[in-house]
């Protein structure tokens, strides 16, 4: 049991930006097009939606959380504390950690670079388990809390794709798990053809697909985080990468939990709206107490 949040939020959310089609007020389309996704204010209150997953988290127990953040991030201060680190936010402690953007490039590096830098500038989470996870995605307190209370040293939420809610073009083009008899990760499969996708059906017969939140032991995955490669199609270091890495020289070192229900997600304009009536009927009444 561990009580450390990473949460990545340094992206420049260039999908969001890009997307055109809109049926939002003109507010809502301003904050998208310049605001990072996790903290576009959907709600009478005028709080962001990451609000809901930190309430999830504590829900869930988690006392410590890191956020990754881009160097010129500063409205997400306005909200959760100005220090760089040991904010207080309703029991919950509120650290900040830069992702740099190296020389040469416009953009950030990739999600094994954010967790680079978290792991490097708080080296404690490197003698600690951690759970990491993306901002634009609302876990549930539930997958929260599995993987918070798991005894495997990694693990990850091995989402049933039936249950996800998204459109069939866009569910398609989501990686599939290959696992072994016991859920073991083996391998990622990206954009297998819909002929091969029943060849990795698991042994309850679901295709199961990852939405980027895991659990691992610092000390084992630090290595991997540290020298992950480039991944040439994309030119980013990505977490699957490092987690692959790992998984080829510990085999069964990284355990898939099912659990099946949907993730909400802000992915283009189009999702605020959805995430938008989602959060007015599953968090009517939130109590921080």
């Amino acid at each position: 049991m561990h009580e450390n949040l990473i949460i990545l939020a340094g992206g420049v959310s260039s999908r969001m930006k890009k997307s055109l089609k809109t049926s939002l007020n003109s507010d809502l389309t301003a904050q998208a097009n310049s605001r990072s996704k996790s903290l576009i204010s959907i709600d009478a209150s005028g709080r962001p939606v990451l609000d809901y997953l930190l309430y999830n988290a504590k829900q869930a127990g988690y006392k410590n959380i890191f956020i990754v953040i881009s160097e010129r991030e500063n409205l997400i201060k306005e909200f959760y504390g100005f220090h760089p680190k040991g904010n207080y936010f309703h029991g919950l402690t509120i650290n900040y950690a830069i992702q740099y953007v190296p020389k040469k490039r416009s953009k950030p590096f990739g999600t094994a670079d954010a967790l680079y830098h978290a792991i490097t500038q708080y080296p404690e989470l490197n003698e600690q388990a951690y759970t990491v996870c993306n901002s634009d995605n609302l876990y549930s307190e539930i997958v929260l809390k599995v993987l918070r209370n798991t005894d495997h040293a990694n693990a990850f939420i091995s989402y049933d794709r039936d249950a996800l809610q998204f459109s069939l073009q866009r569910i398609t083009r989501f990686a599939l798990l290959s696992l072994d008899e016991k859920g073991f990760l083996e391998d990622i499969v990206e954009k297998p053809s819909v002929e091969d996708s029943d060849g990795y059906m698991d042994k309850s017969g679901k295709l199961r697909v990852s939405m980027n939140i895991f659990k691992f032991d610092g000390a084992m995955f630090q290595d991997y985080i540290v020298n992950c490669p480039v991944n040439e199609k994309r030119n980013e270091k990505e977490l699957p990468t490092a987690l692959l890495n790992m998984v080829q020289e510990h085999p069964r070192s990284v355990i898939g939990i099912p659990i099946s229900e949907h993730v909400p997600d802000l992915t283009s304009k189009e999702d605020i709206t959805i995430l938008k009536e989602y959060i007015e009927k599953h968090y009517s009444d939130i109590d921080w107490n």
